[in-house]
């Protein structure tokens, strides 16, 4: 009776949070589905298509420019031993630490009419005006495209080398004694292999994409992102908004979707007790610094170049940019991305506690649920979020109007709304964390501690937590540094009284002074190498 009055706490906690966490996305499907709304119909007949055809390309864009990169680097990494290899490894994971409108900023800085690269030219060739010769102009749709995948590419790296690494070395030695060299076993053997892990990091990569506001808002790039935010604040028209952002939701399900049917009869079945971390090509001359040169000049057009820049402006500008609202808004940041994390990480372990213990059918279905939330992009959240609150606000006021109390904007006007939406979004990130961390707990351990008598929730608490201790550890960073850089979500959603350091950047960024909100782009930049180099020691540790 015990066992089973526990089994039912533990699945409504599960089922609870998956509703709660699923609530927005249902409503926003709701919102999308109502009447005509003149508005949307507007934009349909008018620029509606120019937005997609230019979401589309640019998902494809970076998709595509990504796989260039990583695949390569990836590869290598995995399987050769060239100089620098050790610092490549852990260093070209570095961008990811880097908000894609900053290294915009800095590009558009170094490239444009009055950049020093431009002003380079004209005095070596003694150009005149810009009739005299052509540069290609960086404020465009293929100019996004690049600084989007410069930030994004580590996805598919890591996940790439990953898959790499847990894969069979003797399949690849098997077709080296088939007579395949090093090139065509990367294409018949290792990317054949990799499918599942590289669609999976496409997958996060077009989502990431799809979300990004900043930089297309800066470059002028119209996207359905950033139609979503013109329709909410240039026609006030929620309904028109929550339609484009259903939009948007259904070519991310199609991609998915689309891919999945693609490989519905192909399975990959391996058998690997450990991961790989010999190298199974030895690179030497030519080859060698070929691979160098190609790590290095990825790793400083992504990274080092922004960074240094950044610094300089830190440096020069430390007067303006060292002040009392850099720590204002750090330390409203910091509280805000704190709240979130734990509140992330506790409802994970419950959820995937729920998952482990479970006998009932589809016991994934809870977590699955509340995960639905990363899929949508900041400014389609803002909606989603907005779109319940709205309700039970409207609706807790009319309840009160017979005892002449009103709450007001409790709950749209104050920092309540960030924050559920940041775990709305975030869940996701902790569950796959906790989960995996998880899974690697064997259930004997469970066995035994029954045997002595230990409820569940002993179990859980005196077992599983500290065998957890790197798994929340890495899930809680890791979900801590996806608040201090969210941006659209933040800028939609604050009260008048808030602003984040991501807010506070984007802001002068718009204005085209970073130089005055350098120290804060730093801090958020310095900040995100902490999961980073937890990610790097687990995976050396792992190997």
């Amino acid at each position: 009776m015990t066992y089973k009055f526990q089994l039912s706490k533990w699945q409504l906690i599960a089922w609870s949070t998956g509703l709660l966490l699923s609530t927005p996305l249902f409503f926003l499907l709701l919102e999308s589905l109502q009447g005509d709304s003149e508005v949307f119909t507007h934009l349909w007949n008018t620029v509606l298509w120019d937005y997609i055809s230019n979401t589309v390309l640019l998902v494809l864009g970076v998709g595509l420019l990504s796989c260039f990169i990583a695949l390569p680097l990836g590869w290598l990494t995995a399987y050769c031993r060239f100089p620098g290899k050790k610092q490549f490894e852990w260093a070209l994971m570095l961008p990811l630490a880097m908000p894609t409108y900053i290294i915009a900023y800095v590009y558009t800085d170094l490239l444009d009419y009055a950049g020093p690269v431009q002003i380079t030219l004209r005095e070596w060739f003694g150009w005149q005006s810009p009739s005299d010769y052509w540069f290609f102009d960086i404020r465009t749709l293929p100019g996004a495209i690049v600084m989007i995948a410069l930030v994004l590419y580590p996805y598919l790296y890591l996940i790439f080398k990953t898959a790499l690494r847990e894969q069979s070395f003797k399949l690849v030695q098997a077709s080296q004694l088939m007579g395949l060299n090093a090139w065509k076993s990367f294409f018949k053997v290792s990317l054949v292999l990799s499918r599942g892990a590289i669609v999976a990091a496409l997958a996060l990569i077009s989502m990431e994409t799809m979300a990004d506001f900043a930089t297309v808002s800066y470059f002028a790039v119209s996207t359905l992102t950033t139609a979503v935010y013109d329709t909410w604040f240039g026609y006030y028209s929620l309904t028109a908004a929550a339609k484009i952002s259903g939009v948007m939701l259904l070519l991310l399900f199609l991609a998915l979707i689309t891919e999945r049917f693609s490989r519905r009869n192909q399975a990959v079945f391996e058998r690997q007790s450990s991961v790989n971390s010999e190298a199974l090509y030895i690179l030497k001359g030519k080859s060698a610094w070929l691979a160098t040169g190609f790590c290095s000049f990825i790793l400083i057009i992504s990274f080092i170049i922004p960074m240094v820049v950044l610094l300089k402006y830190a440096v020069m500008y430390f007067d303006q940019a060292w002040n009392s609202e850099f720590f204002s808004y750090a330390w409203q940041s910091l509280k805000v991305a704190a709240v979130v994390s734990v509140v992330t990480i506790i409802l994970s372990v419950l959820v995937v506690f729920y998952q482990r213990i479970s006998k009932q059918t589809n016991p994934l279905i809870p977590g699955r649920l509340a995960s639905t939330g990363y899929a949508l992009p900041g400014t389609v959240l803002a909606i989603a979020v907005l779109l319940p609150l709205t309700l039970l606000e409207n609706t807790i006021n009319r309840t009160l109007v017979p005892y002449d109390l009103d709450i007001g904007l409790l709950l749209t006007g104050s920092l309540l709304t960030i924050i559920f939406a940041y775990i709305v979004r975030f869940y996701a990130v902790a569950h796959g964390a906790i989960e995996s961390s998880f899974s690697r707990i064997s259930p004997s351990l469970d066995m035994a501690s029954q045997s002595m008598g230990k409820s569940q929730g002993r179990t859980l608490r005196l077992v599983h937590l500290p065998l957890l201790r790197r798994g929340l550890l890495t899930a809680g960073l890791l979900v801590f540094i996806e608040c201090m850089k969210e941006l659209p979500a933040a800028l939609l959603l604050r009260p008048f009284d808030f602003e984040s350091l991501a807010t506070h950047v984007f802001q002068y960024v718009s204005d085209e002074q970073l130089e005055l909100a350098s120290i804060s782009a730093l801090f958020i930049v310095v900040v995100g190498f902490i999961p980073l180099y937890f990610i790097n020691r687990s995976m050396e540790q792992r190997s």
